[in-house]
């Protein structure tokens, strides 16, 4: 990605995986696989999301917004019934509860990083669901699709 992606054409980028999100199940036991299915976290399309992701972790488009030392900011209010917010994190996150489920894409960018324990890759929560997001070993990236935009913060 060049450095003059601009916040609109990254979420031309994310349309299709938000296109292909839809159809998971965030309160399947196997919701997780379900996200890695729909769109393999090794693929090329999410390659080239970390990419663009990551070359604009210091733009003003990306995380614009910092608190408690995570920086963040909304990508997208709506996108395929899903909002879509990116966060970077090494450290915990303001505790919230999902209404309708959060699908996680999760990118390892120092250390051993993990979040809420797991590896990189895809997590998902159920709806009602609640947590205090946590990076540990390193730094993530990470792109957070609340379905209908909702979240609640506690």
């Amino acid at each position: 990605m060049t450095d003059t992606l601009t916040k609109e054409q990254f979420v031309e980028m994310l349309r299709p995986l938000a296109e292909a999100l839809q159809a998971i199940d965030v309160d399947a036991a196997d919701a997780a696989a379900q996200a890695e299915k729909a769109a393999a976290f090794g693929g090329d399309a999410i390659a080239a999301i970390r990419a663009a992701a990551t070359a604009h972790i210091d733009s003003d488009w990306l995380l614009p917004k910092e608190a408690g030392g995570v920086r963040f900011g909304r990508v997208a209010k709506e996108l395929c019934g899903f909002s879509v917010d990116c966060v970077f994190m090494n450290s915990p996150g303001p505790r919230h509860r999902h209404p309708n489920g959060e699908i996680d894409l999760c990118f390892g960018i120092s250390g051993a990083s993990r979040f809420d324990g797991q590896p990189e890759g895809w997590i998902v929560y159920g709806k009602g669901s609640v947590h205090v997001p946590t990076v540990t070993g390193g730094e993530m990236l990470i792109l957070y699709f609340l379905p209908g935009g909702a979240i609640e913060f506690l």
